[in-house]
């Protein structure tokens, strides 16, 4: 007796998009290897200030005399080892280490939220309303991807000035069009199916069928270009500090880490840049290795 033939009371139950896409990921062992990489930075900046050996931004508790200290050296007193040394300021390098992509995880993870959010909105307009609608949006669209993104931030932050804040607002403003030119193509295509019609038949009003019924159906695609574009933003927040037109002094990313130690390179004095550089690059690793698998999987043409 097959399954064709089997009663329905004695067939397993269907497997709902979320069981596929978790047998899924789980069967790919780089896919569990970027996701543990990414907890990981999860997990140390979140629990930060708890786990760090040092406050890095306590002026009154950093010795200059500790100042460039090798991977495993103690300080002056004795009490403590600097397991990752210290950079030009006597910071303990692990715990600067672990602010910074505190810092670096909050500027990316804000800056691609608002971007999803704000493109989603002008991709699903432009899309539902079509016509000059459609044509002005896509328009602004094209002019805002057709200059390099590192140039416009790096105009922005020029007339903006240094902060956090300042940050996310360059970074959401390269980045929204990226996510309303995906959220278009996704939703025209929604747009001609037949449960649109229906919702449009029974005088549902707009924002209703925008938000209860395009937008779930569009948003595995988004989601994949938010996870990817997570590492973008990480690395061109980044770029940003590493120029010194990111984030200020007082609150570095990895970024500003990287280039603190950037005139001691030549010096013999490796580890500065070296330690903040190698966790920016397992931090971006994780998030491409998960986005990556996460496209393989929501992509349609996959589709068992």
């Amino acid at each position: 007796m097959t399954a064709d033939t089997l009663p329905s009371a004695l067939l397993p139950p269907p497997e709902t998009p979320w069981q596929r896409l978790r047998r899924e990921f789980m069967a790919d062992r780089l896919a569990l290897f970027g996701l543990a990489l990414l907890a990981l930075a999860l997990f140390a900046a979140v629990f930060a200030p708890w786990i760090a050996p040092q406050n890095p931004y306590d002026i009154g508790k950093l010795d200059i005399f500790d100042s460039k200290l090798p991977p495993g050296s103690r300080d002056a007193a004795g009490t403590m080892t600097y397991w990752l040394g210290t950079d030009g300021q006597a910071r303990d390098l692990l715990s600067a280490i672990l602010y910074g992509l505190r810092t670096s995880l909050l500027v990316g993870g804000v800056s691609v939220a608002a971007a999803l959010a704000i493109g989603s909105a002008v991709g699903l307009a432009a899309a539902y309303f079509g016509g000059w609608i459609d044509a002005l949006l896509m328009r602004i669209v094209d002019i805002q991807l057709s200059f390099p993104a590192i140039l416009v931030a790096l105009i922005l932050l020029a007339i903006l000035g240094k902060g956090v804040d300042k940050v996310i607002l360059a970074l959401v403003i390269v980045q929204w069009a990226y996510f309303a030119r995906a959220a278009r193509g996704a939703a025209l295509v929604e747009r001609a199916k037949e449960y649109i019609e229906a919702a449009q038949c029974m005088s549902l009003g707009w924002p209703r069928v925008l938000l209860r019924h395009m937008l779930p159906n569009c948003l595995p695609p988004l989601i994949v270009i938010a996870t990817i574009d997570l590492a973008h933003a990480i690395a061109l927040e980044s770029t940003l500090s590493f120029l010194g037109v990111g984030v200020p002094v007082t609150e570095p990313s990895l970024g500003m880490l990287i280039a603190n130690g950037y005139e001691f390179l030549l010096s013999g004095n490796y580890w500065i840049s070296f330690f903040p550089g190698i966790a920016l690059a397992l931090a971006i690793v994780g998030i491409n290795l998960v986005g990556d698998h996460l496209r393989d999987i929501l992509n349609p043409r996959n589709a068992h």
